[in-house]
């Protein structure tokens, strides 16, 4: 009987705004935010994320951001360390190269959300997913747009795709 290795797949969860979404986004968007989430996937010992330099990696919970605020389980995979490089690097090539990252549409959460599908079938949760929408559907958060989309979010790490 062929054994198959599976390997565990963790989505690490940091709020940006270190609380102050939960407290201001009453009075600032009329509408309660748990946080600002940026996502990252761990697997096979590293952890990806995605910036505007492109896909990053490092080791678990060393991004400049510190510890997660909470890591979920997202199941385990069947793909190899060999082939999910494959993949990040067809990824980097097509979707997620430098340069294409936009904070409302095209993020580091689409982007574990993409890694997630791959790696277990399952998506990351849609209070993440919808983050956006919800800021974007309030009158201030349509102001704060211009603002908003020209903040670049770097927690660090190595470019694994390389600088295009």
């Amino acid at each position: 009987m062929d054994q198959t290795d599976s390997y565990p797949v963790k989505l690490y969860v940091y709020d940006l705004s270190k609380g102050m979404a939960r407290q201001m986004s009453p009075i600032m968007l009329g509408k309660q935010l748990d946080g600002i989430w940026h996502t990252a996937i761990v697997v096979h010992g590293q952890e990806y994320f995605f910036v505007r330099e492109g896909i990053n990696n490092c080791t678990p919970g060393d991004t400049h951001l510190g510890r997660p605020d909470s890591i979920l389980d997202l199941g385990t995979t069947e793909v190899s360390a060999e082939i999910f490089r494959e993949y990040l690097d067809s990824l980097a090539a097509s979707t997620y190269g430098s340069g294409t990252y936009k904070l409302f549409e095209h993020n580091c959460n689409a982007f574990s959300n993409d890694v997630a599908q791959f790696l277990t079938g399952q998506k990351i949760p849609s209070y993440i997913t919808d983050l956006p929408s919800e800021v974007l559907s309030t009158p201030f958060g349509q102001t704060l747009r211009p603002l908003l989309e020209s903040m670049a979010i770097n927690p660090g790490g190595n470019n694994i795709t390389g600088q295009r």
